[in-house]
């Protein structure tokens, strides 16, 4: 089905563009929002009218994503995470926290333009994360991960071995029951006809 996009659809176009869609996907989801309008003479002679109006909005987009791009790789980002002593992360750096730390700075994007390499950074050291702006435009944002030593706490019972501990710790969680407790629940099972 043959449709002309009346705002920006996410995956799909601009306003104004032509697209060819499935009918299910139109009928369900684009023209009851009023996000699309059918592909007709009609439709067609209307944004012609408005062609001059999307040009300028489309026109704007690209100087914003320009003065974005400047400000983007201007901007360093440093992430402290824990870390092992050869570098690996406990854990790992998404997309969704490069996002957080550029809305520390400012700077909001959404998660879903952010490319971090491999998906996932899981080692110290410095990185190149791309955002993708609008149309083509990208711009690379310089990462920094450093790592936090975490230092495991020793407890009072770490020189014991853990089968004594274990063994030690079921032993005070078991409260003794008495022949009077044993006798009466018993009784309370074969009432019940449980027994």
């Amino acid at each position: 089905m043959k449709i002309i996009l009346n705002q920006d659809v996410p995956n799909l176009g601009e306003i104004g563009d032509v697209k060819d869609v499935a009918p299910g996907y139109a009928r369900n989801y684009l023209l009851p929002r009023g996000l699309a309008s059918v592909y007709n003479t009609k439709t067609v002679a209307l944004f012609a009218k408005k062609k001059n109006e999307i040009d300028a909005i489309k026109e704007a987009k690209r100087l914003s994503s320009t003065s974005l791009k400047e400000k983007l790789e201007a901007e360093e980002i440093s992430i402290a995470m824990p870390a092992g002593a050869n570098g690996k992360l406990y854990g790992a750096v998404n997309n969704a926290m490069v996002a957080d730390e550029l809305l520390k700075k400012g700077i909001e994007i959404d998660r879903k333009k952010i490319e971090v390499p491999g998906r996932a950074i899981k080692s110290v050291g410095n990185y190149k994360v791309i955002v993708r702006l609008y149309e083509k435009e990208e711009a690379v944002v310089k990462l920094s991960i450093t790592g936090q030593e975490v230092k495991a706490e020793k407890t009072e019972d770490s020189d014991q071995p853990k089968k004594q501990r274990v063994r030690r710790v079921r032993a005070e969680a078991a409260e003794p029951v008495t022949d009077e407790e044993q006798a009466a629940a018993f009784e309370a099972a074969i009432n019940a006809g449980q027994m």
